[in-house]
This record gives C-alpha cells, structure tokens and sequence, in this order.
C-alpha cells in the first residue's frame, strides 16, 4: 500500500440504469487518514457510487485508483479482498441467525480476537446470542457496521449509517470514524445530516442530479455553503424544523450539541423514574386537544374550539407485548391520539418503538389491553382491515416491512387496493394504474425510471417516499402512525414530508411520529411522549422552553414533570 497516494481516486465516472442517468463524469479524491463525506438529495448518485466503489455496479465509463494502483472490481469480493469493507442503507445480515453466527459467515481467522479488539477499540457492544430478527433497526446497523470493521478494512465505505442509530450510537459511530482516519485510513461517509459532516469530516464531496456540484476541505465549505450545492437555495431559506432535522441551528450554521439532538440533562441529573403515565389528549388550558385542529387548516393551540366527538381517532388501553424470548416490549401502555393532533414518541431506540409500530401495523399481537381506531376495536384485525378501517403505518425498516423491492414501484404504490384497477372484477388495468402510479410519483417527487421501474431499483429515500405516499392516500385515512418517517430523506425530501404531515393533521387525521430526531418533533408535534422500558413516560410540551432538557431527563428514566408521580424505586440507566 502506498500511504502517500489518496485512498480514493475516481475519474470521468459515468454510470447509467435504462434512461436515468445515475452518474455523470464524477471525479472524487479521498485521500489516506480523512473521513470525506458525500452529500447529495436523494437520487443524486451517492448509493449508485457506494455501490460502484463496492464493486456491485460497474460503471459505463471513468475509472478508479486505489491507494495509487488501478482498481476495477467485477464484484463485491473484490473489493472485500482490496480491502474495501462497505455498509450499505439495506442490511445484509441473515435474521434467522444469530448475530454470532452472521459473524462467524465471514469465516476470518482468529474471529473472537477480532470481535473483542472491535468492542475494545470502538466501544461497539453487541449480543451475538441474538437472534437478528428480533434486533431493533438501530442495533442491527450496529452488528452491520462491526461485521465490516471485523475485516479490519483500509478503506471503509458507510452509506446512510446513522439513520437507524440513537444518539449515543451516532457518536460511537463517528468516533469510530475518527479513529480510523487517525489509524492511517480512510472512510467515505455518506449522509444528509450536516451536524454529522462539522463533527467528523475532513472534506466533502457534493452531488447533485449525478454530477459534482462542489466540494473540498470542510475548513473552506461552512454549512451555508454546503446547503446550496445541495439543494440550489440558501440555508436561511429553511425553516427551523428542517434545519434542525438535518442537522443545522436556525441560522443555518452547524449546532454545537452535535448529532444526539436530545439536548441536556437537568443540572444535577435526571430527576426521580416515575411510573407510566397515560398519554392522552391535552388537558383544558394546555395545548392541543383531540379534534382541536380538525378543520382548522393550522397548528393546534391556535385558538381553534375542540370538536364534539367523544372518541380519539388511536386509543391504546393498557397494552402489553411480549417478545419472542418471552421478555416485556410494551408494559400496560396507554395512549390516546386525537383527531387533528401529532403526537410524537422520542427515546432511545430499542426502547419498545419497534413492538409499538409492528403492534398498529398488525403483525404483533398483544398479550393484554385494547387498540381502536375511530372507536373500534382493532386488536385482532389483520393488517388489510386496518389500513380499510383507516390506519396508515409507515414503518421503521421501509424496505423489508413497508414495500415488496421486487415488485413495480405501481404494485407498491397500490398494495391492497388493486380492486380499483381491476377491469370485469379480474384484469388489472396496467395503463390506469400506470397512469395514476406517475401522478403520485409527480405530486410527491418520488425520482424513478416510470411506474414500471422495480422497487428494489429506486434509492432508500425515494422508497420511503413511496411507502408514505401509499399510507397517506388511504380513504378514509383516519390516523397515521409513522415511524422514522425522514430517515434516510434529503433536505427537500424532509421539507416535504413534515408539510404533508401538518396537511394531513390539518384535514382531521390523527398522526403518530415515532423519530429519534429529537428536533423534528419538537417542531411537528402537539405532545410528546418517551418511550422507556417499554412504558411511555410524559407527555412534554413541546412549547415549554426547557422541553427539550425535560425529555432528555426522560430518555433516562425521569418522572414528566415536578409535580408527577412518587419514585417507583427503578434505577434509570445510562444512556447506551
């Protein structure tokens, strides 16, 4: 290896799919012990270069250096044996198996060493008795990003990680890229989040519609100029949510508290756990209440009059979930979510969310309690008779739970209401659907090569687009619960989903955010809870102004507020 040539050199890189070109005439220089980052909206390129780099995607034209030696990969072994370890926004674990034994797959020599100076080196902790099935998103991304570092790569290629990461796990990570930087080599970071690109990069590389639109060392490209090579409008132009969303203070600059977004602690500590407390509409004097918003074209609390209706558009009652090794996911949790009202979940992933939102979606039962919808009972209903009751899901693993990758983006767009495409009651209308698949894809700036293109050919972000776009056109579309639903999405992606989230609040639906983006609820919601040891705990005002302290108490176990309920005797644990 020669240490003084760049890591990374890419040249005239050019690489079409059909008529959509991906890549066009890139050039990239990573050079040896940096972290360089790659931004971009999505569909920009950056996943297509990831896998280019990877050695799954060959370009069209252009060709690639690899610490000063030519380097064109036939497949993804060769870039494994060039010593190139990727991350991709899929996962590649088999979840049937155990962490252990995806990791023993990579058959490597002295394997417990490795894992050990992996943990030791990086402070990555993992189970590998569990099975990878019943792994929170964000602890899977863990095993995928030590089962690369296992391999002990010289240059290390991570696409998106920090989507399905907590806080504390979003700094391990970039710690982790540091540290690998310091060692003498190399890692390409791509992301969307330019809190992440201020802590951990050494220069950036911007694309935009395939192309470079600009890039350097990070000490010359602040984040008011990074944001218009990305999106072509100043930073100043984004309003406070989206920045703080992306990783941005509202005058457009790099926030100093870093990527955890959970804000502080009280000085102190965290004040005393308390027990569960229902999470229901907002009490008279407070902020918004069910159905206040119903009709009001606005945010709640806007002085808008509480609708007659007696029912909430979601109520849980005492709900509790059981996991497969037969331990507590959810523990007599009860919410309510009004008409008109966005209620939003925060905490720490791992907490219980992912049981919450398969528990709505219908694919887990619960052991006790009641779920309604409108009024009605839905506890046992399948997943086709919710979505026709009118409970939209969005789920947190968007490709293995939210849509079929080999499917057409059309089939995805209209999953359990083909019916009113079919002609005679059995033909489905191809060119009706077609032609109403390519309004959606319009109205929501959805980039794929037409309807017919396969799910599985479209970036991440643009298939969570696809997914919120199916759930958000339910009719009747009663309630929305939507789980991480900008991870992955770029600036004006995130911009566009929030305003479609108030639009639908704004028509009478009652919305759920579960996020780990602490500022995207602070901005979008009415309430907000925290889901700890499978209870929720709160809700918080997002109004107050130390909300956001407030909620960082309770990601450690704190009581809501001063004058809650006694200490029930639990030790709140550190964050992990």
């Amino acid at each position: 290896m020669n240490t003084a040539a760049p890591a990374l050199e890419i040249s005239g890189l050019t690489k079409s799919f059909g008529t959509t070109r991906a890549l066009e005439e890139v050039d990239l220089v990573v050079e040896s012990g940096t972290v360089h980052c790659v931004l971009g909206e999505n569909g920009a390129g950056k996943s297509t270069l990831c896998h280019v780099v990877g050695g799954s995607v060959a370009p069209d034209t252009g060709g690639l250096r690899l610490y000063g030696s030519p380097y064109a990969p036939r497949r993804p072994a060769d870039a494994l044996a060039a010593g190139i370890a990727m991350v991709h926004q899929h996962f590649s674990l088999v979840p049937t198996l155990t962490v252990g034994e995806n990791m023993r797959l990579l058959r490597l020599r002295d394997l417990p060493r490795r894992v050990a100076r992996v943990r030791e080196e990086y402070g990555l902790e993992l189970d590998l008795d569990a099975r990878v099935s019943e792994l929170p998103v964000g602890v899977r991304q863990r095993a995928e990003i030590v089962k690369a570092l296992l391999r002990e790569p010289r240059l290390l290629v991570l696409d998106e990680p920090t989507g399905v990461l907590g806080p504390a796990e979003t700094d391990a990570l970039l710690a982790t890229c540091r540290r690998i930087a310091e060692s003498g080599h190399a890692v390409v970071l791509v992301t969307h989040k330019l809190g992440e690109v201020a802590r951990a990069g050494d220069a950036a590389t911007v694309l935009r519609g395939g192309r470079v639109s600009g890039g350097g060392p990070l000490a010359e490209l602040p984040p008011e100029r990074l944001v218009p090579l990305m999106i072509g409008r100043p930073a100043g132009s984004l309003d406070a949510g989206l920045a703080g969303t992306i990783g941005l203070a509202a005058d457009g600059n790099s926030p100093e508290t870093g990527a955890s977004g959970a804000g502080k602690t009280r000085a102190g500590g965290p004040e005393p756990a308390g027990r569960a407390l229902t999470v229901g509409a907002a009490e008279p004097g407070g902020r918004a209440g069910a159905g206040e918003r119903a009709g009001a074209g606005g945010r709640a609390g806007a002085g808008g009059k509480a609708a007659a209706r007696v029912t909430q558009a979601l109520r849980l009652r005492d709900v509790s979930v059981r996991r497969a090794d037969g331990t507590s996911a959810l523990d007599e949790v009860s919410l309510d979510v009004g008409y008109g009202e966005i209620v939003g979940i925060a905490g720490v992933e791992g907490n219980g969310q992912s049981e919450l939102m398969a528990l709505l979606g219908g694919s887990l039962a619960p052991v006790a309690g009641r779920v309604e919808l409108d009024g009605r009972d839905l506890t046992r209903a399948a997943p086709r008779e919710r979505s026709r009751a009118g409970l939209g899901v969005v789920p947190e693993d968007r490709l293995h739970e939210g849509c079929v990758p080999q499917l057409r983006v059309a089939d995805n767009l209209f999953l359990g209401r083909l019916d009113r495409f079919r002609r005679h009651g059995v033909l489905l209308d191809r060119r009706a659907m077609d032609r109403a698949a390519d309004s959606v894809l319009t109205g929501h700036g959805i980039r794929a090569d037409g309807p017919g293109a396969l799910m599985s050919s479209l970036s991440g972000g643009n298939q969570q687009k696809v997914v919120l776009a199916r759930e958000l056109a339910l009719d009747p579309l009663v309630c929305l619960a939507a789980a991480q639903p900008t991870r992955g999405l770029d600036i004006g992606a995130v911009g566009a989903v929030h305003s479609r989230i108030r639009d639908a609040a704004a028509a009478g639906t009652g919305v759920l955010v579960v996020s780990s983006e602490l500022s995207e609820l602070l901005v979008l919601c009415d309430r907000i809870a925290v889901a700890y040891r499978g209870k929720l705990l709160g809700p918080v005002d997002p109004a107050e102004p130390d909300a956001r302290e407030r909620i960082g108490a309770l990601m450690l176990g704190a009581r809501a507020s001063r004058s809650g309920p006694e200490n029930t005797g639990r030790t709140p644990e550190a964050l992990r």
